[in-house]
């Protein structure tokens, strides 16, 4: 090797090497202070990009779970003043059935009333200021809104709430007199064995469970026609009742009242409507006797109220005497759907069955227990109210364990991204404390030999002395 001046190669690499050393050192005391593998793209260009989108996924998580949660408290928050709700019609609903009773007055009745005023007033109080973060729950205003429980756009779940203040809760109805079923009065027809002549075809109920249809034939009657709506499932019921006032009960009247199933022979009352209220309230029916001594009698799940071989001057229904002895009064029976979900129905012949395609809500709001008729009405709406609020309930509690599930899946994502994460970006400091060791080593080694180095040129001295 050549004994050079002007350029020292052997200080050259040793300073080539102290400078890798160096910064050997410094990337090591970075990565140990920091705490982090990757801290800028020139440590890992790819990790870095794969570290970002875990953050990012990790911080929606975050987020995410925050949502849930207010979802939860929001749900418990309804769920909880829709419980109270419950508890005031529950109390309703024992007014009502106490209100029916027959050993109570007008005063007893209009007393009862007052605390039904007082809690369909309580209703609508909370419905309109039960609200969570300011927002109303149960007055009708919140109708469907959207939670994020997902780190990505449209990873949603979906809470519905409804109006439950008295006056938008209760039974909704369809149905009544002014059909092929409900006549408006008795008909005398010779024969006749209760209304049928349906056309024959199909209906669709929309109703709560979704759309059904019903098969019917033109022979079907009001009850045939009930129990095939019964049985469609779609969330609708329908019952049949029929009420007509019986006068004229002679002593001589050869006449057979039926009602469903049972017969009653007029002759054996020789005239007594007292005595065939009596039996009819036996069998089961509602019978009352007015001032003028006419006699009232409700029937239900029938279809129809019907007289046979009357006297022509005998008994009537609702005024209409038997035109010849071989003729029938024949009262129908009404079709009444209900349920605790608007709805509606349709098909070419549905004129014929019910005079109202489209439900209508009788309200908690109305609800009146000053009579004995009032009340029983009343059960049908509180039954109907209490049926919409529990299946409201049961909707939060489903979407409560969704959320809880929901949380836990977010939970245990959140748990493998971080810990992908970590293995990404985060230092190993056992092995960066490893590597900072050997390069401060290398580092101190290079500085030695740089030194001896720069003594090489001197041996040029020695030539020269």
């Amino acid at each position: 090797m050549a004994v050079t001046v002007n350029t020292n190669v052997s200080a050259m690499t040793a300073q080539r090497y102290l400078n890798g050393a160096s910064n050997g050192v410094a990337n090591s005391m970075e990565k140990l202070s920091s705490g982090l593998r990757i801290n800028s793209a020139k440590d890992d260009a790819a990790g870095l990009q794969i570290s970002n989108r875990l953050t990012s996924q990790t911080n929606g998580l975050n987020v995410a779970m925050r949502n849930a949660n207010d979802g939860i408290s929001m749900a418990q928050t309804a769920e909880g003043a829709m419980s109270e709700t419950t508890n005031m019609l529950q109390r309703m609903r024992d007014l009502s059935l106490q209100a029916a009773n027959g050993s109570n007055s007008t005063e007893d009745r209009e007393a009862l009333q007052k605390e039904v005023d007082a809690l369909q007033t309580e209703m609508t109080r909370i419905a309109e200021t039960t609200t969570f973060g300011g927002q109303q729950l149960l007055d009708g205003t919140f109708g469907t809104k959207s939670f994020q429980v997902g780190s990505n756009a449209n990873e949603t779940i979906a809470v519905t709430l409804g109006d439950v203040s008295s006056n938008a809760i209760g039974s909704q109805t369809a149905g009544g007199a002014g059909t092929v079923f409900g006549a408006a009065t008795p008909a005398t027809t010779e024969g006749e064995d209760y209304a049928d002549g349906l056309t024959p075809g199909d209906i669709t109920i929309h109703g709560g469970n979704g759309s059904k249809t019903v098969s019917l034939t033109g022979t079907d009657k009001v009850t045939d026609v009930a129990d095939k709506i019964n049985k469609a499932g779609s969330g609708v019921t329908a019952s049949t009742s029929v009420t007509t006032k019986i006068d004229n009960l002679v002593a001589g009247e050869t006449g057979t009242l039926e009602i469903g199933d049972d017969s009653f022979n007029l002759a054996k009352y020789n005239g007594s409507m007292e005595d065939l209220a009596s039996d009819l309230g036996k069998a089961g029916y509602d019978a009352t006797i007015d001032d003028a001594g006419a006699l009232t009698v409700t029937a239900k799940d029938v279809n129809g109220i019907k007289v046979t071989d009357a006297l022509d001057t005998g008994i009537t229904l609702d005024g209409v005497a038997a035109g010849a002895a071989d003729e029938e009064i024949v009262k129908n029976a009404e079709l009444k759907l209900s349920s605790s979900d608007s709805f509606s129905v349709t098909g070419a012949n549905v004129g014929e069955i019910i005079n109202d395609t489209t439900s209508s809500l009788n309200s908690v709001k109305d609800v009146d227990v000053t009579s004995a008729a009032g009340a029983q009405d009343a059960l049908d709406v509180i039954d109907a109210a209490i049926a919409g609020i529990d299946a409201q309930r049961a909707d939060l509690g489903a979407v409560q364990n969704r959320f809880n599930h929901t949380l836990n899946n977010l939970a245990n994502i959140n748990e493998n991204v971080n810990a992908s994460n970590s293995r990404i970006k985060d230092v190993d400091f056992a092995a960066e404390t490893t590597n900072m060791t050997k390069n401060q080593i290398l580092q101190q080694a290079s500085t030695s030999i740089l030194a001896q180095a720069k003594q090489i040129p001197q041996a040029a001295l020695s030539l020269l002395g």
